[in-house]
């Protein structure tokens, strides 16, 4: 299989993805084509093809991050991802900010009921 083709900024992107997710060994980075990270079947952060990194988090939380950081909920294939936001450039390069985020994003969605599986063992 042929591995996907990134411009140079969703390069640099990716790259610092990574690089908060390898702060949480327990956490593996998911998806080839679109990187994605995801707990008991629910996704709770990805990385869009435009380079954007959106995270997920409860409506406290995305209320809060929106009015701090003037950002928005992503929208990816015309339809608004409700609960999550996207992650400014600048907070993605602080990694230490951006990890206090992810591990926001990890909490909420672990606390959401697991998803049923459809693997068989």
């Amino acid at each position: 299989m042929a591995k996907p083709k990134y411009n140079p900024d969703q390069l640099d992107k990716l790259a610092l993805y990574e690089n908060v997710v390898a702060r949480f060994p327990d956490i593996k980075r998911k998806g080839a084509k679109n990187p994605y990270t995801s707990v008991n079947g629910h996704m709770f952060s990805f990385l869009m093809q435009d380079g954007v990194l959106a995270i997920r988090l409860s409506k406290q939380q995305r209320t809060e991050f929106m009015d701090k950081y003037k950002t928005e909920q992503p929208v990816t294939y015309n339809t608004v991802m409700k609960e999550y936001v996207s992650v400014p450039g600048e907070l993605l390069q602080d990694t230490d900010r951006m990890a206090e985020y992810f591990q926001m994003s990890f909490d909420y969605v672990s606390s959401l009921k697991p998803k049923p599986t459809t693997k068989k063992n």
